[in-house]
């Protein structure tokens, strides 16, 4: 079983409505000018031939107005069913997300998110061993405490055992304490690999504020197409630390 990683995290902190992690769909909010985000993170699937993941950080940084830059830096997990179990660095990703379009103007918030994934070598079970080109555009919404935002888009994935693919997702979210949000997700998948099938999951999340700068959260669900073969469960967790 070959887990690729594909971090895709980013939140807006402001009088907060949070949207992007702790789900697989992103959102259009940039990390603040000047202002940056780091994530601790863990997270995973399981199918019936065993489980991957990663742990790692993930940094974003306002670089400026409306424009968010990332790095992500993953050490990645693969626990083949019958076979022995692979540890070592997944594919880094380097991304910038730019929000083009403003609720305020325009009715909604619109970005592009490219995301780069180099591939590290530790292992083939880890990641791919030749770049891929993640490249989507994410929406969002919000009303009062409630929020839906969505998107995806194509990666550019071209090696021997991969195809070009596409995913996408819809999220929604409300604020039903002080302190606590809640969301539920639905995203789909084409399949990264020669001969993979399509998968579709539904999740459910949560965003605790521990203070101003301390967040938790975290997400789980399980698979609803193919979910044998691609998704029996995702899980994931974050610790979350902004300035």
């Amino acid at each position: 079983m070959k887990f690729a990683w594909t971090a895709l995290f980013a939140v807006l902190i402001a009088t907060p409505v949070y949207a992007g992690p702790p789900y697989v769909t992103d959102d259009p909010e940039p990390t603040p000018e000047g202002g940056f985000e780091v994530y601790g993170f863990a997270g995973g699937t399981v199918t019936q031939d065993g489980s991957g993941g990663a742990a790692g950080i993930d940094f974003n940084y306002g670089g400026a107005k409306d424009l968010q830059l990332t790095f992500v830096l993953p050490l990645a997990f693969d626990r083949p069913r019958g076979g022995p179990n692979v540890t070592g660095f997944g594919e880094i990703e380097l991304a910038a997300k730019y929000k083009f379009l403003h609720q305020d103007d325009f009715g909604v918030d619109v970005a592009f998110f490219p995301r780069l994934f180099l591939p590290t070598a530790s292992d083939p079970a880890l990641g791919d061993n030749h770049p891929a080109l993640f490249l989507p555009l994410f929406v969002e919404k919000d009303f009062g405490d409630w929020s839906v935002f969505g998107g995806g888009g194509c990666t550019i994935n071209r090696g021997s055992a991969s195809h070009d693919f596409c995913e996408g997702g819809i999220v929604l979210t409300r604020r039903v304490l002080p302190d606590l949000s809640l969301g539920v997700e639905l995203f789909h998948d084409t399949g990264a690999e020669m001969g993979s099938v399509h998968s579709t999951g539904l999740g459910f999340g949560a965003i605790y504020d521990l203070s101003e700068t301390w967040h938790l959260m975290a997400s789980g669900g399980p698979g609803l197409q193919h979910a044998a073969e691609t998704n029996k469960y995702t899980w994931f967790v974050a610790l979350l630390l902004t300035r």
